[in-house]
């Protein structure tokens, strides 16, 4: 249910409203343009169901009918009420929306190996919004939650998960390179989620709040739109031949499916439980950015931390290096998969078999390499009440082999010798490394700042240089020698 409810929200309402009175006539009208994008099929076995309902056409979507039209075999038992959608043609062409999509059902599998069960609760929800045909997306609406609660069963595993409060607000505009820009912020309060086997907890997570923003530049709706109504058109009938030509057309104008998507999940007074212990932190954030396909797409990623805790379990030695507070950068450049996506869709031929020729792959692979990507660590910290170390650096591909140029440096680097010098009187594994920690600071430059440093070169012809000294020479002619991915 919680992928196919999106498909109705989005697309139900894509032909632009009339002003015409609310009637079964425009109820027809609206289940003819929505079968577009979902297909007959639901409307003739009443999963989808358009009527007039006062001064709204009522869109019902009714999950228990999904069940008549499978197997018997495999055939599960649903048990919710139906979901209604509000829709009320607008002066200006588009939609106002509405929904209250509160809802308590259960689903339930037999088979062979024992009963599968899944029930959910959803308290309070409630949702409005503007939909604009023209541009494929809700200029704006909101969304909210009371409550959620989850339970999944299976023979021998349960799964629960409950939240408070949910708010959600989005939006989209026209955007000036094309497509749209769309805007998504959502606030989520006591996430819980535990995982049983056999009456024993053995994974969880918990956090208190839970925020995402999210915000997409030049989306390109309108196409995405089109290509879904070509694969419904074709879902019940073998995709001809003569059908790629189109095809081909539809996948080109979606290119590059966007400009840029960038986005944060961030959490507070979060809580892993696993079989070896638990680890939270106070704050726990995860920052992403990408470009679409282009020809030098760029990829980011920033993960940051505080107040870390780790288990109980780890050796104390251990402990006392792990960080309390990290900020890891990391991402990648000249990713070229524009050109990889232009060349798949002009090689395809539904006529032969393989549809791809052959040697693609290693065709693709190549030139993509040949742009050059390279995988970036931006200035990186991991740091406790005794050390801190920072990471940069950089790593290109040539010969598909790494070339790596990684500085680092830290604070408090006799806080870890002495560390390992105390455990290694009575653990054998800290023992074992003592040795490597000594001569790591042998090779160590000295800042002004007192801080230690090591910068080290790896490059493709296998050699290994570490602060201008050389650890290993490259390798002999015809070792590591060129290997295709």
């Amino acid at each position: 249910m919680k992928r196919v409810l999106p498909v109705v929200f989005v697309f139900a309402l894509s032909a632009t409203a009339w002003g015409q009175a609310i009637d079964n006539r425009g109820a027809k009208q609206l289940s003819n343009d929505l079968s577009r994008y979902v297909g007959k099929q639901v409307f003739d076995e009443g999963i989808l169901k358009v009527s007039a309902a006062g001064d709204a056409y009522k869109i019902t979507f009714d999950l228990k009918a999904i069940a008549v039209g499978l197997p018997k075999q495999d055939l599960p038992k649903f048990d919710f009420p139906p979901i209604a959608l509000l829709v009320i043609p607008r002066g200006d062409g588009g939609w106002d929306v509405s929904s209250d999509f509160s809802t308590s059902g259960s689903i339930k599998v037999d088979d062979p190996n024992g009963q599968r069960s899944a029930q959910i609760a959803i308290n309070g929800g409630r949702f409005t919004g503007v939909y604009d045909p023209e541009l494929a997306a809700f200029t704006d609406g909101v969304s909210s939650i009371a409550g959620i609660a989850m339970t999944s069963r299976m023979p021998r595993q349960q799964t629960e998960l409950t939240a408070g409060s949910s708010f959600s607000k989005f939006s989209a505009s026209k955007s000036s390179n094309g497509g749209v820009d769309l805007g998504l912020t959502q606030a989520m309060a006591n996430f819980v989620e535990a995982i049983k086997i056999d009456g024993r907890t053995v994974g969880g997570v918990k956090a208190s709040d839970l925020v995402v923003d999210v915000g997409a530049k030049a989306v390109r709706t309108k196409p995405l739109l089109d290509i879904l109504a070509f694969a419904v058109a074709h879902d019940e009938v073998q995709l001809k031949a003569a059908d790629q030509a189109e095809l081909k057309a539809l996948l080109l104008a979606v290119l590059p499916l966007w400009d840029r998507i960038d986005g944060t999940y961030a959490f507070k007074n979060v809580a892993f439980d696993t079989y070896a212990g638990n680890w939270g932190a106070a704050e726990l954030s995860v920052a992403f950015g990408a470009d679409g396909v282009a020809q030098n797409g760029k990829l980011d990623y920033a993960i940051k931390a505080s107040s870390m805790t780790f288990p109980e379990v780890l050796p104390s030695w251990i402990a006392a290096l792990l960080p309390t507070d990290l900020d890891l950068r990391f991402g990648g450049f000249n990713i070229d998969l524009d050109s990889m996506a232009r060349k798949a869709i002009a090689a395809f031929d539904l006529n032969k078999n393989p549809q791809l020729p052959a040697g693609f792959r290693d065709q693709v692979n190549a030139d993509f390499m040949a742009n050059k990507p390279k995988f970036i660590v931006g200035h990186s910290v991991f740091k406790n009440a005794g050390t801190e170390v920072a990471l940069e650096g950089e790593m290109t591909f040539p010969g598909y082999k790494p070339d790596a140029n990684l500085t680092f440096d830290v604070a408090g680097y006799d806080k870890i010798i002495e560390s390992f010098q105390v455990a290694a009187r009575s653990d054998s594994e800290a023992a074992r490394y003592f040795p490597f920690v000594l001569a790591a600071q042998g090779f160590a430059k000295k800042l002004p700042d007192g801080r230690l440093e090591w910068i080290i070169n790896a490059k493709a012809d296998g050699s290994l240089v570490v602060n201008g000294t050389m650890l290993k020479p490259a390798d002999r002619a015809g070792v590591g020698a060129k290997q295709s991915p």
